[in-house]
């Protein structure tokens, strides 16, 4: 049997090796290290992909956020309902931009925004909603979307987990997850669904004066070279970067099927395991399987995962702790959050191996031993 890993990227690259050696190869040879062909290329195919017009390449997903937030020119002060249930990145640039993150809870059978919660949250204050589809999952777009044009607010998604994912809106329309709001989101981390060799990331839009915005700030506020019009940063998706997801992405179908096969194996596997409640898919949507997330009850989570190490089959938890409850945060001075799903899932999640590699001698191995130690 093959090591088991939580993503193993080796296996995946000796199959697309010989197109991917070959992509790298030509950017060598061409030099065009930064903003070359396969950056254009790779912009024009996701934006294909998702069937969205506009596409900005950056250089990694927290990158994407800052750019979005700068973008609606959210300033100092102004606060952005956000589940603290996520990784840090999604809160950590409202925090160098000095915006007020309002910690918001989460649905417990999706792990998404609870657009109730949304709804409490809001004050005069409020400029901003960012959901986070999380694990693989899309979080209810059409009741945040609902709320957002109510109240007027700008909805920026974090799509880093869920690209591929889709939602079915009630009027039978079927949307793609981060392509919904005003601005999506998105990483190339490497063990993401779709992942580079480096750090990576893209923000996506159907406005055009916001893809302008985005695509200056991402490029120290340039208009034209030396002329910087705006505030920027360096953000660019390097061509080596690109040329790998040019080729990864013409295989993102197939990946995301391959998690959601191995997904359902494990989730019919653990049914009849009262220690174990599975991930939730919610009506109507699809789900990636980014991370495969299960709820462990009445068992100790730390003794469960040294016992599975023993056995060579790692498992992670995602996320120990909340962003609400970060020190990080502390120079806010936010008020006391009360936030008990989030606190409780913290307490409980559990993730175990999903990528596009897994066999069968794999699943079952990991599925005997997490069901003997928790049963």
């Amino acid at each position: 049997m093959f090591p088991i890993q939580m993503v193993d990227l080796k296996r995946q690259y000796l199959k697309i090796k010989t197109e991917v050696d070959e992509a790298i190869a030509d950017v060598v040879q061409n030099t065009s290290f930064i903003n070359g062909k396969a950056v254009t290329d790779f912009s024009v195919q996701l934006g294909q992909f998702l069937e969205i017009e506009h596409v900005v390449p950056c250089a990694n997903g927290t990158d994407a956020l800052q750019i979005a937030m700068m973008a609606l020119g959210l300033e100092p002060g102004d606060e952005v309902i956000t589940p603290s249930f996520t990784y840090i990145a999604t809160t950590e640039v409202m925090a160098l931009l000095r915006l007020n993150p309002v910690f918001v809870d989460v649905d417990p059978k999706t792990f998404c925004i609870d657009p109730s919660k949304i709804r409490e949250a809001i004050t005069t204050r409020t400029k901003a909603i960012v959901p986070v589809h999380l694990y693989g999952q899309s979080a209810p777009m059409e009741e945040i979307m609902a709320i957002a044009k109510e109240f007027g607010l700008f909805v920026i998604e974090d799509n880093a987990q869920a690209i591929g994912a889709t939602i079915r809106f009630s009027d039978g329309t079927v949307h793609t997850t981060g392509t919904i709001g005003d601005i999506g989101c998105t990483s190339f981390f490497p063990s993401k669904n779709l992942g580079c060799f480096g750090d990576g990331g893209a923000i996506v839009t159907r406005d055009a004066s916001l893809a302008n915005k985005m695509r200056m700030i991402a490029n120290h506020g340039q208009s034209k070279r030396y002329y910087h019009d705006v505030v920027g940063c360096n953000s660019r998706l390097d061509s080596i970067q690109a040329a790998v997801l040019n080729i990864k992405l013409k295989h993102l179908h197939q990946y995301n099927e391959a998690r959601s096969q191995a997904a359902a194996f494990y989730s019919k596997a653990f049914a009849s395991n009262p220690n174990i409640t599975t991930p939730c898919i919610a009506e109507g949507n699809t789900h990636v399987f980014h991370q495969y997330t299960m709820i462990l009850k009445d068992h100790n989570r730390d003794e469960l995962v040294e016992q599975l190490a023993n056995v060579g089959i790692p498992a992670m938890i995602y996320y120990p702790v909340p962003a609400h409850r970060q020190n990080m945060f502390s120079f806010l001075n936010l008020p006391a959050v009360d936030l008990p799903v989030t606190d409780w899932l913290t307490q409980r999640v559990i993730s175990l191996p999903i990528h596009t590699e897994l066999d069968q001698e794999q699943l079952d191995f990991i599925i005997d031993h997490v069901n003997s130690f928790t049963k």
